[in-house]
């Protein structure tokens, strides 16, 4: 019977487009527009064109959903529990937030999750079609990011729905999750009072943006913040800076503002600290300028450790092509990073619940005497489920000094860090 659905589904399509019907703001008439789409089949199939349906007031419903809604895949996007949404072609497959991949038991047809993608992408300023094969949008009112890609880009249709908690992180949100301890976190506190610069890495669905979200919310008030992002996934409250966002280019293949546009643009609004919530390409580069304009920063990074994560950036920065020797952008970022923070997950056993995120490295910048990247470990986690423990370490005395001036004399760095006392 997925013939007929199909058949039916695409007729009614046909007559909503003739019409031109909103089947989302007219219900009624998406309505009967389906039941005469239904009638034509049962026509046809009783002059021998077909199996006739054995319920044609369902064939509407289910109809009826797709065209005004998101079809089968209408009840996963309002789930709470559902985390990722994987198109491929005709196959949908999703993810809980217990790390279980399922598969949608509804079948579904590539053309009817294209359907899905575009009505999407209608409430955004983003479009797919073949001058423009690839997409990443917010949709869902902002709650979900979605990543497209379409022939001849890819062999079919390949989309990817990232639901992401629009809460408000705190570091001691994190704390109570699991992901840091108290004493961790009062250090990252601190650090960021001291307007540091931080690096924050970590594999896709690890945690690093509610990571850098705790991180901005606990920016002093006065700072700052100039947020840019290919798609907008940050949503912290900021008293003084803004957010923005990328454009892609129009049809016309003319007005795209690329993330390194917006970077460059922000370090002319007097930022203390400019945000680039995924560092992926040439804004890399911008970054070094702008640690020579006296600009801290803070961005995540797609890397397996904290040590990989630095050469990620390095790397980022090259593909600019600005002619800059790689011992150069090295020497840059080794004297403007002060820390590096690795996250990571992993999928709990089948009696637990939940994937676990957790901080499994805070890495300190310490002076070096080669181009290379020096560190020192000040907080390790050996393994996920592990406890993260202080090395014994401070950061170089730079970053010592300036944290110190904004404790003060009531508190000692050593204690704050050995857990003798909580800064949150």
């Amino acid at each position: 019977m997925s013939d007929a659905y199909e058949q039916i589904r695409r007729r009614a399509v046909d007559l909503v487009e003739q019409r031109k019907i909103d089947p989302t703001k007219e219900r009624s008439s998406a309505r009967k527009i389906v039941g005469e789409a239904v009638e034509s089949y049962q026509r046809l199939s009783h002059l021998g064109q077909g199996r006739s349906l054995r319920d044609p007031g369902g064939m509407v419903e289910r109809v009826l959903r797709s065209i005004a809604e998101f079809g089968p895949l209408t009840d996963l996007l309002i789930r709470s529990d559902v985390e990722e949404v994987f198109i491929e072609g005709s196959r949908v497959s999703y993810l809980e937030a217990g790390g279980r991949l399922r598969a949608l038991e509804e079948p579904t047809s590539e053309s009817e999750n294209r359907q899905v993608v575009e009505r999407l992408l209608a409430e955004t300023d983003r479009h797919l079609d073949t001058a423009s094969p690839i997409v990443q949008a917010r949709v869902l009112g902002s709650s979900a990011r979605l990543t497209a890609v379409i022939p001849p880009i890819g062999d079919q249709l390949s989309a990817t729905i990232r639901r992401y908690a629009l809460r408000k992180e705190t570091l001691l949100g994190l704390v109570e999750l699991g992901s840091l301890t108290n004493s961790a976190a009062s250090f990252l506190w601190a650090a960021m009072q001291a307007d540091s610069s931080v690096l924050i890495s970590g594999p896709p669905g690890a945690g690093k943006t509610s990571l850098l979200s705790a991180l901005l919310a606990a920016a002093p008030s006065h700072h700052c913040l100039r947020c840019c992002e290919e798609v907008r996934e940050l949503h912290v409250p900021i008293t003084h800076g803004s957010f923005y966002e990328a454009r892609p280019p129009g049809l016309d293949g003319s007005g795209e503002i690329s993330l390194r546009d917006l970077v460059k643009v922000v370090l002319a609004m007097r930022p203390d600290r400019i945000v680039v919530g995924e560092v992926r390409g040439a804004e890399a580069f911008e970054l070094t300028r702008a640690v020579n304009a006296g600009c801290g920063f803070a961005c995540t990074v797609h890397a397996n450790s904290a040590r990989d994560a630095l050469n990620a950036i390095v790397n980022a920065a090259l593909m600019a092509g600005e002619n800059i020797a790689d011992g150069i952008v090295r020497r840059v970022f080794a004297s403007s990073i002060d820390l590096v923070v690795h996250v990571d997950r992993d999928i709990r056993s089948e009696d637990e619940v939940g994937v676990r995120r957790q901080t499994n490295e805070i890495l300190a910048l310490v002076p070096a005497l080669t181009d290379d990247f020096s560190t020192e470990p000040l907080f390790l986690r050996e393994a996920i489920g592990r406890p993260l423990e202080w090395t014994g370490a401070l950061p170089p005395a730079s970053l010592t000094r300036r944290i110190g001036r904004v404790l003060g004399s009531d508190w000692d760095l050593r204690t704050v860090m050995a857990g003798g006392v909580s800064l949150l």
